[in-house]
Parts: structure tokens; C-alpha cells; sequence
């Protein structure tokens, strides 16, 4: 193997899939997550030499799930491999949801051979044209001399647009011989992130000093940079509430005094009251997305005349869907920190607003009753939403809980709370099924002596559960927590609300998943009583075995629309469909 601390400007003769596999080495990269296949298999030989760790998944979207959440864990990019055309095309769902995620990481993209390109040749596909719109850039090595170098482009951009970036590479380009050098990711991509302009922070200690009712909103960024205690120290010196931004429930602790929960679909009540009151929004590592920050539960709660400060490291996102008073691009710990310093310094005698404690605490508690009143709410067999209780009054503190899409994945936003960072791994607005039980088992990569729980619905699990075998075969220890209604309930309720109890293609007709789990290796558990679901919990914690929870739960107790506000009453002018319209339907 290469010798990687080697002189600078030093020269060594190798192969390159070798100078591909030590840049990976310089990089810290531990394993790769994909399926083998012929195109990069000069490359895979090396792997066990290196110390990396080859994943091999059932279906190669799962690959790119699972870095995703990797990462989110970790800080540390994920990386995917795949085999050329039909490997690579399989992945676009995944990267395209962590290109939106914002999360770094590099999809190793070995193509068709430069002698036969252009001639339809086996597994042939113009893979960087169609990665080209869900990655924040591709890089094309032209040459093999420049495969190292083309690696270490990729990992700078990963890293610093925070998302996946293609590293396409012909599949004749891994063998030969080459001569270059290995370097050290200090020599070629920067992590430190700057806090802003001097003039930027100055007006928004201003702002925020002047304020009569600051709210801060806490988001992904937060995570990232490590700066939730950065956010804690500006909350309590301003005495201002903290909201988090939709799905990122781990961005602030939810049992700090301040913090009311998170805003966006099925969020907190509490969250959304306070929010409504302020006059100064603190915006803090959060792209202030339109669907997360619609109105819920028919609260139109993002208040139209508050000033805003938003405080982002991508230049791209700073007043995308609000209009802001101040945009800082910057790193959110370093910029929090800094205008912290400028509001002790100018306003050193803050007093603390007592009574907005006492008006958050109010506002938590109503909600939080209201969230057990709902669970308690008896179900045929069990309320999702006791379920979700259950499960959330045994998870132990420092439990990760991956979340899919759907109607209780989207319910467990109000009821999931977390006191620390990189806990929350949610499949975001990209809204894909199938997301939560792959991210489990990279989440439980990044940190292998943490619990980690996967909440899943049942229309999901038929998209991911095939991954238990990955689970067995790699000894990947996760809790797949299904919520079996037999239905594709979030769209079952859009037909409820807006087609008049019509439904097609809602219902699914499920196997035993608990049964199926133990058939595949994994430890496989029925549960049809609420009050039993806690204890099972408990005991898959403890034996730390893959498995399968099949929780029976209520399929007409359901949360509502995903997209009432892109949702019609359905009218018909054709004569054949007039029963259909809205208006007949009492005819």
C-alpha cells in the first residue's frame, strides 16, 4: 500500500484504482456502501487492504440512504459505488433526497468504456447527465492521470456546498499506470467555516437587541456545526423562545425552559403560538423551506411583518422563500457566537422576560396534553399516535429514530423529542418512501453502540425491507418499527377529504412482517396491544439483534392532508364522470 504521508510535491508510480483507494484512505473514509459489479471490480479488490469496509446492499438506492444518514451522524462523507447504467440509475431517488438534505457525499460513478462510448454498448448511460440536476456538481476524469485529483475536486465540493457530488470514471480508466502524489485533505479543501461580515452581525445585534419578542428558529445547520450551545446561550441571554425547523426535532433540546418544538406539517402547536407573536425571527442554519413552513392545523402561524435574520453557510439559500432584514452567509456556531458577543457588549444588562418563560411553559404543557389525550383516543387495534407514544416514553436518551414519509412517519414529528444533536434522521421534503429502515443501518454505522429506531410505514417497509438481509449479513443491529394499517394511508386521506371515501390503490394487502423478518435472520415481533409495545421495544434494545416490530395500528385514524394546500375539490364536465363531482356527491 501507498505510504500517505509522504513529501510534499513526492511523486509515486500506481494503478489507478490504488490512487483511488488511498485518496479515499486520506479522507478517512471507513467503508463503501453499494452493490459490486464488473465495472469498478479492479478497484473493490483493494478494499479489505486499505481498512475500508465494502456494504453490500440489496438494492443500490439503500446505498445512498444509508450514507446520507452516515453522514448526518458522523460529519464524515458518505460514499456509493454502483455498476455502471442500471447500478447508477437505481440511486438517483436516494442521492436527488440527500442533494436536498444538503448532506456531503460522493457517488463513485464508473461508466461505460471510452472505446465503446457512443455505441448503445452493454449497461451504456450518460450517468452525468442524469446526476447532473441532483448533485451539486459532476466531475468527469478525462484523463487516468487525473483521477486523484478529480477525487479530491469531488470531496471539496462535497463538503462545501454540503451535498453529494458524481466522481464519473470510464471503466477502462482504473487500470493502467500513473504517477502522482497523495495529499492530505488540508491541502486541498477547507473546513472552517467564516461567521459572517463584521456589518451583517453588527445590525443583526441591533435587531435582535431591540426586539420585543425574539423567536429563534433552529435548524439542520445547527446540527452540523456543532452549535446547539451556541443557540442555548443566545435563548437565554435574549430570553427567546426556540423553535426548530421542520423534521429537525435534535436541533435544540426539548427540555430546555425556551424550547417549544418544531414548526412545519404535523410540528408543535406551542411552536406555532409563539411563533405567531414574534416580531424578530432568528433564523439560524435553516433554508426556511415553503412546505416547512406552511400553515398547520389550520394555524397560519409564520408571521407576515416580523424581521428576519437568517444565518446560512449556502449564499444560495439566504431569502429563498422569505424576504429577510439581515442575510448572513456564514457558519451557524461561529455567527451565533459572534453576535452574542456584540449584544453583551452593547447591551450587557438584558434583563430576562420572566413572563415569556411562564407563556412558553403554558403554551408546551396545552400542547403537550393534547398530545396524549389524542393518543389515548382508542384504536382498532392501536392508535398510531399511542403507538408513537409508547415507543417515545422508552426511547433512552441518546437513541437515534430515523423517519420515513407517510401518515404516521409525519405524525411522529410532533411527538418525537430529543436533548442532543444528529438524533433526527428524517427523510425531509424530498418526501421519498422507503428512506427510513436504509438510514437506520448507516445512522447505526456512524455510531454502532447507539440504539437506533426506524419508524416506517407499512407502505414504506414494502420498498426497504428487503435491507434485513443486509442488516443480518453485516451484523447492523436496527429497530424497524412498522406501522401496519394496510394502506398507503397519507394519500388514503387526501381520498377521504377529497374523493368523497373513493379508493384506489390505497389499500395494501401485507404479509406477516414479523414473520417474514425471522425468515430473512432477523428477530421478528407481532404487536396488536399498546400497552405491550414499550417492553418489546425495550427487549430488542437489549438483545441487539436486527429486528422487526409489525405494530397493528388503526388505518381510519389519520393525520391530515400533506398538501391541503395544493389539493382541489374535484369538479367533472364530462357527463360520464358528473357523479364524481364535488357538487353530486349528495345526489
Amino acid at each position: 500500500m501507498v505510504e500517505t504521508k509522504m513529501l510534499r510535491g513526492t511523486k509515486v508510480k500506481m494503478t489507478p484504482s490504488e490512487a483511488i483507494v488511498e485518496t479515499l484512505v486520506a479522507e478517512g473514509v471507513k467503508h463503501i456502501s453499494g452493490i459490486l459489479g464488473s465495472a469498478f471490480m479492479d478497484m473493490l479488490d483493494l478494499l479489505p487492504t486499505a481498512g475500508i469496509r465494502f456494504i453490500g446492499v440489496r438494492h443500490e438506492q439503500s446505498a445512498a440512504h444509508m450514507e446520507d444518514a452516515y453522514c448526518r451522524v458522523s460529519g464524515v462523507a458518505g460514499v456509493v459505488i454502483g455498476q455502471n447504467g442500471p447500478g447508477m440509475t437505481n440511486m438517483v431517488t436516494s442521492v436527488a433526497a440527500a442533494n436536498q438534505a444538503h448532506t456531503p457525499m460522493v457517488v463513485i460513478s464508473p461508466s461505460a468504456g471510452t472505446p465503446t462510448v457512443g455505441w448503445d454498448g452493454f449497461q451504456e448511460c450518460d450517468q452525468v447527465s442524469i446526476f447532473k440536476a441532483i448533485t451539486k456538481e459532476t466531475v468527469r476524469v478525462t484523463h487516468p492521470g487525473r483521477v486523484a485529483d478529480c477525487l479530491r475536486t469531488a470531496f471539496r465540493i462535497a463538503y462545501a456546498e454540503r451535498g453529494p457530488v458524481l466522481f464519473d470514471i470510464p471503466r477502462d480508466y482504473f487500470y493502467g499506470e500513473v504517477e502522482d502524489q497523495i495529499l492530505q485533505p488540508h491541502q486541498y479543501r477547507v473546513d472552517e467555516r467564516g461567521c459572517g461580515s463584521s456589518e451583517s452581525l453588527d445590525r443583526a445585534a441591533e435587531i435582535l437587541a431591540e426586539a420585543q419578542y425574539p423567536v429563534i428558529i433552529s435548524g439542520r445547520g445547527t446540527v452540523d456545526s456543532d452549535g446547539i450551545e451556541e443557540i442555548k446561550n443566545m435563548a437565554e441571554y435574549l430570553t427567546a423562545p426556540v423553535a426548530v425547523s421542520y423534521m429537525h426535532n435534535d436541533a435544540f433540546p426539548a427540555d430546555h425552559p425556551l424550547s417549544v418544538g418544531p414548526i412545519g406539517y404535523m410540528g408543535s402547536k406551542a411552536a406555532m403560538n409563539t411563533l405567531k407573536k414574534a416580531d424578530v425571527i432568528l433564523a439560524v442554519g435553516t433554508r426556511l423551506s415553503v412546505f416547512g413552513t406552511l400553515p398547520c392545523y389550520d394555524i397560519d402561524y409564520f408571521p407576515k411583518d416580523a424581521q428576519i435574520i437568517q444565518i446560512d453557510i449556502n449564499p444560495r439559500q439566504i431569502a429563498r422563500t422569505h424576504p429577510v432584514e439581515v442575510g448572513i452567509i456564514g457558519d451557524a456556531r461561529e455567527a451565533s457566537r459572534e453576535i452574542l458577543k456584540r449584544l453583551k457588549a452593547n447591551k450587557p444588562n438584558l434583563k430576562q422576560e420572566k413572563e415569556r418563560i411562564v407563556e412558553v411553559t403554558n403554551e408546551k404543557q396545552k400542547w403537550e396534553e393534547e398530545l396524549v389525550n389524542l393518543a389515548m383516543i382508542d384504536g382498532t387495534p392501536i392508535n398510531p399516535r399511542r403507538a408513537l407514544l409508547e415507543l417515545t416514553k422508552v426511547l433512552p436518551e441518546n437513541a437515534i429514530v430515523t423517519t420515513d414519509i407517510g401518515n404516521v412517519s409525519s405524525t411522529a414529528n410532533a411527538y418525537l423529542k430529543f436533548n442532543q444533536g444528529r438524533r433526527h434522521i428524517a427523510a425531509l421534503t424530498f418526501g421519498n418512501t422507503g428512506f427510513a429502515y436504509p438510514s437506520a443501518l448507516g445512522a447505526k454505522l456512524a455510531e454502532p453502540n447507539t440504539p437506533v429506531i426506524a419508524i416506517v410505514g407499512d407502505g414504506a417497509w414494502g420498498m426497504s425491507l428487503h435491507e434485513v438481509s443486509t442488516a443480518v449479513e453485516e451484523n447492523i443491529p436496527v429497530i424497524a418499527c412498522v406501522f401496519n394499517n394496510n394502506a398507503w394511508c397519507a394519500e388514503k386521506k387526501n381520498q377521504v377529504d377529497f374523493y368523497n371515501n373513493r379508493f384506489v390503490g390505497a389499500d395494501i394487502q401485507n404479509p406477516d412482517f414479523a414473520e417474514v423478518a425471522r425468515s430473512m435472520g432477523a428477530v421478528g415481533i407481532r404487536v396488536e396491544k399498546a400497552d405491550e409495545l414499550g417492553a418489546v421495544i425495550e427487549k430488542a434494545i437489549k438483545s441487539n439483534k436486527p429486528t422487526v416490530i409489525d405494530i397493528q395500528v388503526d388505518g381510519t385514524q389519520l393525520a391530515p392532508p400533506f398538501r391541503k394546500d395544493a389539493l382541489k375539490m374535484p369538479t367533472r364536465l364530462l357527463e360520464k364522470y358528473s357523479h364524481l363531482d364535488h357538487k353530486n356527491w349528495d345526489k
